[in-house]
């Protein structure tokens, strides 16, 4: 796909990986298509996307809910006639346990919310935008792509249940995706980053981040635009489908 011009859906795009995936393509050329609940941070990303001279745009909706995601991809096609593109990119984390118990007695276990929290934005979220992309590209006519963003924790992460099943989960839509909507012209693909450069992470104390980057072989946390990267390559890249990247500096959980 050659980007210039393509209208590309980003979830999570007011910020964080989002807003990088949104500078990154607007660079080559790309329309943005914003998707968040902070409206402050979405119209930050759209000013940056315009002064790249491109056309951007920004929609609020909670990807968890079946008629929003319905309502904004019908917007965004009213407002831009078409999607080629879409990021599921927006996630949330609610860390716990699993049970935590001492001398036979249990303490504390995963509440149900916890859990169910992070299945509705993480995994329910991508399967809600990707069906609605998906089928609005079917409709327009036109071939497309659609990119999960999983996550190292994918592979199994203490005090992560929730979260490891959410990135697992969208690892596996991607590869049964990527063998459904071959035949409609449409694309998959997944990123597994490890732990990146974001500015959540970067808030963390000086010394937490030196043990962290010291973990990785490549001795260093991941830029934002290397991510970006990534989802370029797959966006351009006409006979890549239905697999994952890992993009983790060599690190594994």
């Amino acid at each position: 796909m050659h980007l210039n011009e393509k209208v590309i859906v980003i979830t999570g795009g007011g910020q964080g990986l989002g807003r990088a995936m949104a500078l990154f393509l607007a660079e080559k050329g790309a329309t943005p298509v914003l998707i968040d609940m902070n409206s402050q941070a979405l119209e930050e990303t759209v000013r940056l996307c315009h002064e790249k001279g491109v056309q951007a745009r920004a929609y609020i909706a909670n990807i968890a809910d079946e008629a929003a995601v319905e309502e904004v991809f019908g917007n965004i096609v009213r407002d831009l006639g078409a999607i080629h593109g879409l990021i599921n990119n927006a996630g949330i984390t609610r860390d716990a346990m699993f049970i935590k118990a001492k001398d036979g007695e249990v303490s504390k276990r995963m509440s149900l919310e916890q859990w169910q929290q992070v299945i509705n934005v993480n995994l329910t979220g991508v399967f809600l935008c990707g069906r609605e992309a998906a089928t609005k590209m079917i409709e327009g006519g036109n071939e497309g792509v659609i990119i999960n963003i999983s996550s190292i924790s994918r592979a199994g992460n203490m005090g992560q249940s929730n979260y490891s099943a959410a990135k697992a989960g969208v690892v596996a839509l991607t590869t049964t995706w990527g063998k459904e909507l071959a035949r409609y012209g449409i694309r998959t693909g997944a990123i597994a980053p490890g732990f990146i450069a974001t500015e959540m992470v970067m808030s963390m104390k000086p010394e937490a981040l030196d043990k962290m980057a010291a973990s990785i072989p490549a001795k260093r946390l991941g830029e934002p635009s290397e991510i970006a990267s990534a989802v370029a390559f797959i966006l351009e890249n006409d006979y890549f489908t239905g697999r994952v990247i890992e993009v983790d500096g060599g690190l594994r959980l």
